[in-house]
């Protein structure tokens, strides 16, 4: 997980590396680089191609492979650089079919800024260390799902709901092949929480039981 500039959206946030999708995501070109995306569209190809850009660039993890198969070679100098420019010095290869489709949350209709966000999981690659771009992030940390859930509910540490449901349903598994099975067997579902205020003025989120998750309310104070 990444801890966010006290100056950015969510500021001081401990977050999954992530970000908004841009133009370039959407190039056809990427086709020559990447594998796995046969089957899926124009817009899931982007989502994928994004969600690796922002890992890259919040991390310096880069999701791929040699041509040959091998692990990548990423070297502490490429830390900062384009992504594009990263993939092509590399020879990487980007698997988009070993992105696994783990959430779908959008933001209640109440809010002023709202999100769209899709959450992934993958494997960590081999031999890579991962990085704090100093910029957006100001930070990395290895954290165990549970002990993260911990943190939050005992007030240690600022995670957001969605993250919060999200790192609950990866505690449930025990392991990375044991996580991206579950996500493989679960049934699909766009999470759209609802606002409510309570008298004594708390913001109450509430999803459906429906979506699978931990719990069906957050009390927002």
């Amino acid at each position: 997980m990444v801890r966010r500039h006290s100056r950015a959206v969510f500021g001081s946030a401990l977050v999954f590396p992530g970000g908004a999708i841009e133009p370039n995501d959407h190039d056809p070109t990427w086709a020559q680089l990447t594998r796995g995306d046969v089957l899926l569209g124009a817009d899931e190809r982007a989502l994928r191609i994004g969600a690796l850009r922002e890992t890259w660039e919040e991390t310096s993890i880069l999701l791929g492979f040699a041509a040959d198969g091998a692990p990548l070679q990423v070297t502490e100098r490429m830390r900062g650089a384009a992504f594009r420019e990263v993939v092509e010095a590399t020879g990487a290869m980007l698997d988009l079919g070993a992105l696994q489709p783990f959430g779908h949350w959008i933001t209640p209709v109440a809010e002023p800024r709202r999100f769209d966000t899709r959450f992934y999981l993958a494997a960590m690659p081999p031999g890579q260390v991962a990085w704090s771009d100093g910029a957006e992030t100001v930070g990395v940390e290895w954290v165990g799902p549970s002990d993260a859930v911990s943190r939050a509910t005992d007030g240690e540490q600022s995670i957001l709901f969605p993250t919060l449901m999200n790192l609950a349903r990866l505690a449930e598994s025990s392991d990375t092949g044991g996580a991206i099975a579950a996500a493989q067997s679960r049934t699909p579902y766009t999470v759209e929480p609802r606002i409510d205020v309570r008298d004594d003025g708390a913001r109450v989120i509430t999803i459906p039981a429906e979506a699978g998750y931990a719990a069906t309310e957050y009390v927002w104070k």
